[in-house]
């Protein structure tokens, strides 16, 4: 609502409403031709109450304020919007702009109209940091309320495109950042919703808006090549319209062209100039069956040769919000490419008013249920994102991601049909499916062939997920993942493990360096705990082991303000109270890329500040600096019972011959490691140069690695990279 409040003023004189037409008029006429007497009545009554709310507010314009919400709700009018729908539009600025408040709306109307006018209203009485958190923090606001009564949204993209019809009163940067906002974000949610009339009107204000030269410039080029293509459109209507009587089939056959918006991004997309884009024409035609659909689309295909590749069949795996229709493109007469939609009457209602047709043909058929379980789906998964969400913002980024979908189609061993955004991944897939499924993703079946989870699918192929109780997510998949159920469920996932991990790592810490003063971390004095906490802001020792195992405190000053009696003197050796590292200590632990430490080698633990400790070779040239701060650093141990591999890092020499990259990959295999990374550099005569990146379980499992490369023709030279 941020573009509301910016259009509104305060007028102590209502003499400005003679000056323009009252559309409250023109809304009594159209709720006439579809609602009850009393339905009536009830917006009568919001009209009367809403415009005594806003007397002596106008507009920028100079208007009456309520003529503002009563146009909103002619929109919804032209929807066929039911009664509850067009009072709360009229009376959807009363709790943001005037005093009355949600209890008021509900005596005097009913808790439906104060429930929708309370999810459109923005949160004005609470302080944000910033006006991007606070109009994220109302977007989530409109968006939860919405899962609960999608005539929120209804509402709000109503009010959303009669303020861009009014945008023009406004300052120039304000009309770029909300003509901005609208196409980044209400337009996609029109989309989704499939409410295709609001949607079009939408983009082509905001491109107006956002550029007016090349919105001038385009529509006079399209108003000058209007003439002949014209004449050619006729005379495709005409060929297809009489094919189809000559066929039996009952069809209505209209031409149209296309939008100054559709055309602008077609060209962004393609690179293309004006007089390049070939297809600004499109032919709907709407028959009575799905079967005439196909037989329609036989018949164009007859009548005029199809572009190959653009042959889509959205009946029988519909879009995301519902919409159904066959889509083609045809080369027509003089090289015009022609694009044609063919759908029955009923998913023509649809694709025109997407959702809002529940209320306006009150259907039940199949379509219409179809297209509600996809919504409630994605209403679900808004829910999911906010719940998961760290905040508003968080929360808009994800919604954002999961504006923009461009489809693809795989399908499970058992056949179901997933949806997924183009450039999806695997674990993008078996989010989708469940997020148990995708938190015990251990590696994925494509096509029946092994492939990296890394690898983005395409539509129809067959995905089979293999999970493992022992499986966890893995922060790179972060940056393989593009939908936000995945982001959010995986970011969720990692937050809550590194958490649990860093709290049992910090004891561990904590419990070492309190040796030093003979004191056992559950023996610690309650007022020494109490004003260590109050000193450091946390809540309770959890948060202070946690701070510890993220790096942010230390243990060695922690102890020591815990026991600040002691002497340093006096303290009790501890190089034999090192801690055992298993290398199951989660996000805690990390093992440092520069020296990659193995199980054997002697380490060192190293504090990094959210990164928690980091193991270091006790040899490594980059800890130097660390050692000479005794609080910076612990001394660490293997475990003796190890749970996992670890990567360690070699480099080999070798003749310049063909294959002996591969016959070094394959001797790493046989030793029984996994190759994690590999880089090869082709040298002169004297030789080539390769580096990987192998995981061991030990020392000695390297050692024989490495002896077993040493063994084999070509190789020179095997070394272990320490630093």
């Amino acid at each position: 609502m941020v573009e509301t409040a910016s259009n509104l003023k305060t007028s102590n004189s209502p003499a400005v409403a003679d000056t323009v037409a009252n559309p409250f008029d023109e809304l009594t006429s159209l709720v006439n031709s579809y609602l009850s007497v009393d339905d009536i009545k009830l917006i009568t009554k919001a009209y009367e109450f809403g415009a005594e709310a806003h007397s002596g507010q106008t507009r920028q314009s100079g208007e009456p304020y309520i003529y503002h919400p009563v146009s909103v709700a002619i929109i919804l009018a032209h929807m066929h919007m039911d009664a509850d729908t067009i009072v709360a539009a009229i009376l959807h600025d009363v709790i943001e702009d005037t005093p009355t408040a949600k209890d008021e709306i509900s005596s005097l109307f009913n808790a439906t109209v104060a429930t929708l006018v309370d999810g459109v209203s923005k949160l004005d009485h609470i302080n944000f940091e910033n006006k991007e958190a606070a109009k994220a923090a109302s977007f989530q606001k409109m968006m939860l309320a919405m899962v609960g009564d999608i005539r929120v949204i209804l509402i709000k993209l109503a009010d959303r495109l009669h303020n861009m019809r009014t945008l023009g009163i406004m300052r120039a940067d304000k009309q770029r950042r909300i003509a901005r906002e609208t196409l980044d974000i209400y337009v996609p949610i029109a989309v989704r919703l499939g409410i295709n009339t609001i949607r079009m009107e939408l983009q082509d204000l905001g491109l107006q808006s956002l550029y007016p030269m090349r919105y001038r410039a385009l529509t006079e080029a399209m108003r000058k090549s209007r003439g002949n293509r014209k004449e050619v459109m006729n005379k495709v209507e005409i060929t297809f319209s009489a094919a189809l009587e000559e066929q039996g089939i009952y069809g209505d056959v209209h031409a149209r062209e296309k939008t100054i918006f559709s055309t602008y991004r077609k060209m962004l997309k393609k690179k293309q100039r004006f007089q390049d884009i070939k297809d600004l024409f499109a032919v709907r035609i709407v028959t009575d069956t799905v079967d005439q659909c196909y037989r329609t689309l036989g018949m164009v295909h007859n009548l005029f040769k199809p572009v190959p590749g653009t042959f889509k069949d959205y009946i029988a795996i519909p879009k995301a919000n519902g919409y159904q229709a066959l889509h083609t493109n045809l080369f027509g007469p003089h090289g015009l490419q022609i694009e044609v939609q063919i759908r029955t009457e009923e998913m023509d209602q649809f694709a025109e008013s997407g959702i809002a047709a529940h209320w306006r043909y009150k259907t039940d058929s199949e379509a219409s249920l179809d297209a509600q379980s996809r919504l409630r789906e994605w209403l679900q998964d808004l829910l999911e994102l906010q719940q998961r969400a760290g905040n508003s913002e968080e929360f808009l980024e994800n919604v954002k991601i999961d504006l923009f979908p461009d489809e693809i189609y795989v399908f499970t061993p058992e056949g179901d049909i997933i949806e997924l955004p183009k450039g999806s991944t695997p674990i993008d897939f078996a989010y989708a499916i469940h997020t148990d499924i995708g938190n015990s993703c251990m590696s994925v079946k494509i096509d029946n062939d092994m492939a990296p989870l890394s690898t983005q699918l395409s539509s129809g192929q067959t995905v089979s997920i293999i999970t493992s109780s022992h499986a966890k997510p893995n922060a790179n998949w972060l940056n393989w993942v593009i939908t936000a159920r995945s982001r959010t469920a995986i970011r969720h996932y990692l937050k809550q493990l590194t958490n649990k991990d860093a709290i049992q790592l910090g004891k561990r810490l904590l419990k070492q360096a309190l040796l030093d003063y003979k004191i056992q971390v559950d023996e610690i004095p309650s007022n020494s705990l109490k004003v260590v906490l109050e000193e450091y802001g946390y809540d309770d020792i959890d948060d202070l082991f946690m701070a510890i195992g993220l790096g942010i405190r230390m243990p060695k000053l922690v102890a020591r303000r815990i026991s600040p009696s002691q002497q340093d003197e006096n303290l009790q050796a501890t190089q034999d109270n090192k801690i055992q590292i298993k290398g199951t200590e989660g996000l805690a632990v990390s093992y440092a890329k520069c020296c990659y430490p193995v199980p054997d080698d002697k380490i060192i633990g190293v504090a990094s500040p959210g990164r928690g400790i980091v193991i270091h070779q006790y040899r490594c040239k980059n800890i130097k600096g660390a050692l000479r701060e005794a609080d910076k650093w612990v001394d660490l141990e293997w475990d003796n019972q190890l749970e996992k591999t670890f990567s360690a890092a070699i480099r080999i020499t070798t003749n310049t011959e063909r294959g002996v990259l591969a016959q070094a990959a394959t001797t790493i295999a046989e030793s029984d490691c996994n190759i994690e990374h590999v880089t090869h550099t082709q040298g002169d005569n004297e030789g080539s140069t390769m580096n990987f990146i192998i995981s061991v379980q030990n020392r000695k499992h390297l050692a024989n690695v490495m002896r077993r490369l040493r063994n084999r023709k070509n190789v020179h030279r095997v070394i272990r990279i320490r630093s």
